[in-house]
């Protein structure tokens, strides 16, 4: 019988947990999407309104994603209800198809839960032609706003957002 995998996510704040998760490899055709993981750990470290975070998998680091907390961090303009941006989010090549994704983001959920519970929402922008994202992020529980974001480099995006607390 094989053992479940266990997902959790953590902030970068180490050097061999930053070199993992710059080691990070995609699908060629997924670049367009997510940019380079190196870039996005550099700049989101950088940024005091960024949290780097880790996706781990038994205590592999397996993904990556940058929580934003400014306020136009999705689609150039605040939201509602005080909330998080979600970006940059990846699962190495290696290793998707594994549904990580799936228990990564409910991982992701409950760490913002936890750490930062005044905020209701997660929020994110998933381009239009990324249909494997936009299904992934539906299994997760994201539900697509109907608004399209026009600002992507890599054309329209939509709008999805997931309440983090009931009644959000």
């Amino acid at each position: 019988m094989e053992t479940a995998t266990r997902v959790r996510v953590a902030c970068v704040l180490d050097e061999d947990t930053a070199a993992a998760v710059r080691a990070l490899r995609v699908a060629e055709d997924q670049y367009r999407y997510v940019g380079d993981t190196a870039f996005n750990l550099a700049d989101s470290l950088r940024d005091p309104m960024s949290e780097a975070m880790a996706v781990l998998a038994d205590d592999q680091v397996v993904g990556f994603y940058r929580l934003d907390f400014a306020p136009n961090a999705v689609a150039g303009r605040p939201m509602h209800a005080p909330s998080v941006g979600l970006r940059a989010f990846v699962i190495g090549l290696d290793q998707q198809g594994r549904g990580l994704g799936t228990q990564a983001m409910a991982a992701c959920c409950a760490d913002l839960r936890l750490r930062h519970p005044d905020r209701a929402l997660l929020v994110l922008t998933v381009n239009c032609n990324n249909h494997a994202a936009i299904s992934a992020y539906r299994k997760a529980g994201f539900v697509d706003t109907g608004e399209l974001y026009q600002g992507g480099s890599a054309g329209p995006q939509h709008l999805m957002l997931i309440p983090l607390h009931p009644n959000s």
